[in-house]
């Protein structure tokens, strides 16, 4: 199978687009539909990170904001523990780095670890939904829900929404860096 290079997404037979995202599922189940759009949303997260230098992915958006690329990067690896990890498999598990929103930045970590962090917890989400119904239950973790039952298929509908809204700041803070818009 081969893209082709026109840039159409239409006519693309390879199940990516030609910067290398994964196009979500024309046609399938409810679950290969929403895994693909996950998996669409995670893609597009990192190619907005890409080809930045550190300075630049420490770059707030706008004062009095200190949102930044490698804070969304960040923040999107505990989003991914908590959803996964602590409220789908029930596990007890501290946060990634060290304060559980994952927006705090420290000069020694940089893109490369984050990126490492941020996939692990992926493929480790991956691991703990495969083989999962989608009514499969797990527990709200945080208050004020804390406790509440949600289904597998609820959260799914939750991270894409967060991926979405966090991808739309991606797009504000990439294009305040370098003008680069899309993606």
């Amino acid at each position: 199978m081969t893209t082709d290079t026109s840039g159409d997404p239409s006519d693309d037979t390879s199940g990516t687009l030609p910067d290398g995202r994964p196009v979500p599922p024309l046609t399938g189940d409810e679950r290969s539909q929403l895994v693909g759009w996950l998996d669409f949303h995670r893609a597009t997260l990192e190619a907005k990170c890409a080809g930045l230098d550190d300075a630049q992915l420490r770059r707030a958006s706008a004062e009095p904001s200190a949102l930044t690329l490698l804070g969304l990067v960040q923040h999107l690896a505990e989003v991914e523990r908590t959803w996964f990890q602590r409220v789908v498999a029930g596990l007890d598990v501290p946060p990634v780095f060290e304060e559980a929103t994952g927006y705090a930045l420290v000069p020694e970590r940089g893109l490369d670890e984050v990126l490492a962090a941020w996939r692990g917890e992926v493929a480790r989400g991956r691991e703990l939904i495969a083989g999962r119904s989608l009514e499969d239950t797990g527990r709200l973790v945080d208050p004020p829900m804390a406790g509440l039952e949600v289904t597998l298929r609820w959260v799914l509908l939750h991270l894409l929404e967060e991926y979405a809204r966090h991808n739309g700041h991606a797009d504000i803070l990439r294009e305040r860096i370098d003008g680069t818009t899309g993606v």
